[in-house]
């Protein structure tokens, strides 16, 4: 099955031998450039272009064309390589646009030598670029993967060489355009192309192409080739939770675009250049969301649609829309709360007033105005509760879609996409870690995604007075319940890095938390036994702070390959238990150390721990608290949003209880990592 790509999103490549094959509306010319893990280009016998097409395996088109074939072999690739990137540009000699806005978008795809493909890209949104990287073939723990990347450069190739740190980029674009014209001038035109028949292992089903619905220039698909006009599809227009018109559609202002039709011929030799601007071309970055599923009933509001959101990928896409549900939620929710204090306001003036006037004081000409005044004021709320309970309706219905649509990294434990786990390739943009919800809305849960890596340390505070409800029996049964929580934390950061790419650390002085442990030490996951004792304690610190401290002087001394060979480049999360018994001063520094500077250099800090048992070391721990995220592990209402204020109700991420789902998670992540020799 093939991947269509979106902009920044990648997919693993099967085999060694491929072919990239390239389809645009205009002769373009196709290269490749060899990167180190960087993407710095070390010179131009790194770059494989029509006057030198060949090197070690990769061979590229000799000529401009509308249509390149380029071979690939990753096996005879060298291993200083890590980046094979390919780039088009357009020719500087002869009749053709000089720039891409003016053409088809080109399509790319990565195939077998079958011709089966394995993933393809349509580049849009480019307008006056004249050089543009397309794809990128790189290589991740020992194999390799392609992202599609669309940069585009509007100073043409020299710019591309130039940001790739190249010395003569200039000087190599000149050279490589001279090869193209000489190319072009020994060329013969060729007689107008017949339409290509449909590839009878696909149908005649239309690709979905790039944002505009338009079927990518040159694809099986195209029943015109490369001289089709982009169709364009059309969008359901509505507020935010329903996906806006597309470009050119038929809700579009500047009315529906042109239609395929199967007959339509080719412009005619010897015509002149052919114009292939869109007469209501538009572009847009990021690529608009996917169709919205069929409309409502006129009058009712838009059904909601997961990943109805701007975003380059599925993922992002969904990270928007949770946040945009979050906004709403907190915009109708402040909208509600004001109507009812200005409904309250205005009772207690009109209140006042009925009992200033001394004509109301005689007869019921008071108690009239009084009630008056107050079914005035419920008058108001019930309109303000009227309009709070049709946008909580609406939020409780996208909820209900978007929930089973989202990846593990942001979905609850109970949702079923944890059954399909797999170990990712590649590390997601966010991270869930609870629940956020408002006692005017309970019915709506908006996840809580934080972006990775984490920015900031976390903090599972255990005290008493964490809850709302549901509060355990006594002291000991809090910190066991925030460790449970501080075990789902962890459990999630490993099961959505890459295999190897995330070490924990457990500091345990008492050993009283080997009940809650006992997931990630019969999983295999933590890097060493936890740590027991002060001297335990010590070691683990030491290490860690070790770490931060090599990390920084590489990065500030602008040497980041100065590191030891044996330093563990992963992320490290440092779990601490029952803090702060079995810590002395040393180790309250080193932490406080650790909260501050590690996030910077991959090391984070989790504590579990109850405040107010640590006000014996005074105001020393004020700055680690307030560098750390409070969590709870139970339902507590203590994060404020700075944008209206609300103080918003947490819930922790907890497993369902009997559920075997965080054991399972586990045992693939240490599985995984076994294969990868972490």
């Amino acid at each position: 099955m093939t991947a269509e790509l979106t902009r920044g999103q990648n997919h693993p490549l099967p085999g060694a031998r491929l072919e990239i094959r390239v389809s645009a509306g205009t002769q373009v010319v196709a290269g490749a450039t060899f990167g180190d893990e960087n993407g710095t280009l070390h010179g131009a016998d790194g770059v494989a272009h029509p006057g030198s097409p060949t090197l070690p395996g990769l061979e590229v088109s000799r000529q401009a064309a509308a249509d390149h074939r380029l071979a690939v072999d990753l096996d005879a690739v060298p291993d200083a390589v890590h980046r094979v990137s390919v780039l088009l540009a357009l020719p500087e000699a002869g009749r053709g646009p000089a720039r891409f806005g003016a053409v088809a978008a080109p399509f790319v795809a990565v195939t077998h030598l079958d011709g089966d493909e394995v993933a393809s890209y349509t580049i849009t949104g480019l307008e006056a670029e004249s050089a543009v990287v397309a794809l990128e073939l790189y290589r991740r723990q020992g194999a390799w993967k392609v992202r599609a990347v669309g940069q585009g450069y509007a100073g043409g190739l020299a710019e591309l060489f130039a940001d790739q740190k190249l010395p003569e980029a200039h000087r190599l674009a000149g050279t490589i355009h001279e090869a193209v014209a000489g190319g072009l001038a020994r060329s013969v035109p060729a007689p107008p192309a017949a339409a290509p028949a449909h590839r009878p292992d696909h149908g005649s089903a239309p690709r979905s192409g790039g944002p505009d619905g338009a079927v990518p220039p040159g694809s099986p698909y195209d029943p015109q080739g490369a001289h089709a006009p982009n169709p364009q599809t059309p969008g359901a227009p509505g507020q935010r939770g329903a996906p806006q018109p597309y470009p050119g559609g038929p809700d579009s202002p500047d009315g529906p675009g042109e239609p395929v039709t199967a007959g339509q011929p080719s412009a005619p030799a010897g015509a002149g250049p052919i114009d292939y601007t869109h007469p209501r071309r538009q572009t847009a970055a990021p690529p608009p969301p996917p169709p919205a599923a069929p409309p409502a009933e006129p009058g009712q509001p838009a059904r909601p649609v997961a990943g109805d959101a701007t975003g380059w990928s599925m993922e992002e896409r969904l990270y928007n829309q949770v946040w945009g549900m979050f906004e709403d939620l907190a915009r109708t929710t402040a909208a509600y709360r004001s109507a009812v204090d200005f409904a309250d306001s205005r009772m207690e003036k009109e209140l006042d007033q009925a009992l200033s006037d001394p004509r109301n004081r005689i007869g019921g000409q008071g108690d009239a105005a009084r009630e008056a005044a107050r079914a005035r004021y419920g008058q108001l709320v019930a309109q303000a509760r009227e309009v709070l309970d049709r946008d909580v309706a609406q939020l409780v219905a996208e909820a209900e879609v978007v929930e089973p649509a989202l990846p593990a990294a942001f979905a609850r434990w109970d949702n079923p996409v944890w059954h399909a786990y797999r170990v990712p390739m590649e590390i997601p943009m966010a991270l869930r870690l609870g629940d956020l919800h408002l006692p005017e809305a309970d019915r709506v849960r908006i996840p809580m995604l934080v972006r990775l890596p984490l920015e900031r340390g976390l903090w599972i505070d255990c005290g008493r007075a964490a809850s709302l409800d549901g509060l355990p029996a006594d002291s000991h049964e809090m910190r066991r319940a925030g460790l449970e929580t501080a075990v789902a934390h962890a459990a999630r950061l490993l099961a959505v890095y890459p295999a190897g790419e995330f070490t924990v650390h457990v500091i345990d002085p008492a050993g009283s938390g080997a009940q809650a442990l006992a997931p990630l030490v019969r999983g295999g996951v933590l890097a060493a036994p936890p740590a027991q004792g002060a001297a335990g304690a010590a070691d683990v610190l030491a290490r860690l702070t070790q770490r931060v401290d090599l990390v920084q002087m590489a990065l500030r001394g602008g040497a980041p390959d100065a590191l030891p060979p044996g330093l563990d480049t992963s992320q490290h999360l440092l779990i601490v238990n029952d803090f702060p018994h079995g810590f002395d001063d040393r180790a309250v520094n080193q932490l406080r150390y650790l909260a501050d500077e590690g996030p910077a250099v991959g090391v984070h800090l989790m504590m579990v721990a109850d405040r107010e048992e640590s006000a014996g070391f005074g105001p020393l721990l004020d700055p680690l608290w307030r560098s750390l995220l409070r969590l709870t592990p139970v339902a507590d209402d203590h994060l404020a949003d700075p944008w209206v204020g609300h103080a918003w109700t947490y819930e922790p991420p907890l497993v369902p209880p009997g559920s075997q789902v965080l054991e399972q998670v586990l045992a693939q992540v240490a599985a995984a990592r076994r294969s990868w020799g972490r």
